[in-house]
């Protein structure tokens, strides 16, 4: 038999969506399973979004220009300026959705074996982009009890090697919703200056900030216009998941010439998601606050609920729509394989993603969880009561020593 790629044994399976046979299992016995393991918004899409589609005049569904629309790169760079970004249409490349933009901007800049410095607990996905780059990812862990704020810079500073090429951080960040402070980015600015290196954000949660906090872009911190490399996409902004559209942003030209040869071999981003995506662009104001007021009782909701259950802990993030909690178990991976397989309250059950996938470093994150605060409150004050009566019947919780 005909053997398989290093990259294709490597590549490590989502943490998401492993468990996902045992969902199956649990349906198929009649349960139902509220899905707290995956970032896929309940929130409706924007109308302008489906009206677009549906009134385009259209005859042949043809390729577009490489780096997208010019007329979607002009309305992007209008919604970067209302976000006190300035770039021109020249600065970014329409992507089919963030994960080919990370391909883009990791291939543009980095060899086989050369190596990315990100904080863990990270999305998992990025391991996977690194294997299909060659490029190795290397953690620097962030800690739960310290709310997942930015590792000391000292430990990035140790890391770093002569193969180190970025530093890579996403913010609001998946997994932990943790929003990156002016100061820690401007620490992380000095960093990639001091050693010339790419500072690479993945933002897509830019609109999902809480208590009055403000997201930073790093494309606003002066000083860093050739090394600062942004990552974006309309699937969280406008709850548009399936439209696959995202969009590399760099004011280094070099940097987005390389990312534009990798954008004509791919031929162009879908047609039709591109026309969705444009339309969302008109989205109001009121969208983005009713959407965050929203987000905050369900983080409410779902943190200080499960902060009241015995030995659990969740730190309560200011960004994107997920936590990471430590449980009082023996493995996060066995309890939501048991929560699947074996518990039911009335006829439910959860699904959570354990946190163990979304760490470099082995052994890490080995009780911790990653819950998606994406269904509607009824559905996570339910889920809260299903985790609280689990985690007492649990055979391997620590409840019972």
């Amino acid at each position: 038999m005909p053997a398989i790629s290093i990259k294709g044994l490597t590549m490590p399976e989502s943490p998401i969506r492993k468990l996902v046979p045992f969902a199956e299992g649990a349906k198929a016995k009649g349960r139902e399973v509220y899905h707290l393991n995956i970032g896929q918004p309940d929130i409706e899409t924007p109308p302008a979004a489906f009206d677009a589609i549906k009134n385009s005049s259209l005859k042949v569904l043809e390729y577009s220009h490489s780096a997208g629309f010019p007329s979607y790169r002009l309305g992007l760079v209008d919604y970067y300026a209302k976000v006190g970004i300035d770039i021109t249409e020249d600065d970014l490349i329409v992507t089919t959705g963030g994960s080919e933009a990370i391909l883009f901007a990791l291939n543009s800049i980095a060899d086989p074996d050369d190596e990315i410095i990100i904080p863990e607990p990270f999305y998992a996905n990025y391991n996977g982009f690194g294997i299909s780059a060659g490029v190795s990812v290397v953690p620097v862990t962030s800690r739960l009890v310290d709310e997942f704020a930015l590792p000391p810079i000292a430990d990035f500073e140790s890391l770093i090697t002569d193969r180190t090429k970025a530093i890579m951080i996403c913010n609001p960040g998946n997994p932990t919703g943790y929003l990156y402070t002016r100061e820690e980015l401007e620490q992380l600015k000095e960093l990639a200056l001091k050693h010339d290196l790419y500072l690479i954000a993945d933002e897509v949660y830019r609109e999902f900030a809480y208590d009055d906090a403000e997201h930073i872009s790093i494309l606003s911190l002066d000083g860093l216009e050739e090394h600062a490399i942004v990552i974006d996409s309309v699937s969280k902004r406008y709850s548009m998941c399936g439209a696959r559209i995202g969009a590399i942003v760099s004011r280094n030209k070099q940097v987005m010439a390389t990312a534009m040869k990798f954008a004509q071999a791919r031929l162009s981003p879908p047609t039709l998601a591109q026309i969705a995506s444009e339309a969302a662009l008109t989205t109001g104001p009121e969208y983005f606050t009713n959407v965050r007021e929203e987000y905050v009782k369900r983080r409410d909701i779902l943190v200080d609920g499960l902060n009241s259950i015995e030995g659990v802990y969740c730190p309560k993030p200011k960004g994107a729509f997920y936590a990471v909690a430590s449980l009082p178990v023996d493995s996060a991976e066995r309890f939501a394989q048991w929560l699947l397989s074996t518990f039911e309250k009335d006829g439910h059950t959860v699904m959570i993603a354990p946190a163990e996938g979304f760490y470099a470093t082995p052994g890490m994150g080995l009780n911790q969880v990653r819950l998606a605060y994406v269904l509607n409150q009824d559905a996570l004050k339910a889920s809260v009561e299903i985790i609280r009566e689990a985690l007492r019947e649990y055979p391997g919780s620590l409840l019972h020593e």
